[in-house]
């Protein structure tokens, strides 16, 4: 059930455009956007496109470094997928360890949460070979991380952790 909320959440999450209505699901703080304009203005990072064309925007800009190690203030680029066919980003906060960071987000919920803006989520990452390829992202309805593993570009770097986006 819960795998099935998550991937009807993931539709139009890094999409460009326009809003969905909230809803109240511990875990979420307000908000009322997806997670594109969220991510731009919370880092600074100013791309656009959907969320899994920021990546590419990055390095044609050439005023953003990408890598697989997460910063304070970095965005982690999800792909796009067929159940999250827009993509997505994170607003990395803090890093925990090696394997696990802090995020703020918008719009990875569902239902009438879809929008919200969730704050200092755990994102875990468990490829392989230790490179933020794939993660595992907390969904605050299940009060823990996700059973899908989401495959990921890396970081964006360039922007830093700006106050609070509403």
């Amino acid at each position: 059930m819960i795998a099935i909320l998550a991937a009807l959440a993931l539709g139009a999450c890094g999409s460009t455009r326009g809003t969905v209505p909230g809803g109240s699901v511990p875990g979420y703080a307000g908000g009322n956007t997806s997670c594109v304009p969220y991510a731009r203005a919370r880092s600074g990072i100013n791309l656009a496109g959907d969320a899994w064309q920021w990546w590419d925007a990055a390095a044609q800009s050439g005023s953003y470094d990408r890598s697989r190690r997460p910063r304070v203030g970095s965005v982690l680029v999800f792909m796009r997928t067929q159940r999250n066919r827009t993509g997505h980003l994170s607003v990395v906060t803090q890093v925990v360890s090696s394997r696990e960071i802090r995020v703020d987000h918008a719009n990875w919920a569902s239902g009438g949460n879809r929008g919200r803006i969730a704050r200092d989520q755990p994102v875990v990452d468990v490829s392989a070979n230790n490179d933020w390829s794939l993660v595992r992202v907390w969904f605050p309805p299940a009060g823990g991380l996700g059973q899908s593993n989401y495959p990921t570009f890396g970081f964006i770097h360039g922007g830093r952790l700006l106050a609070e986006a509403r």
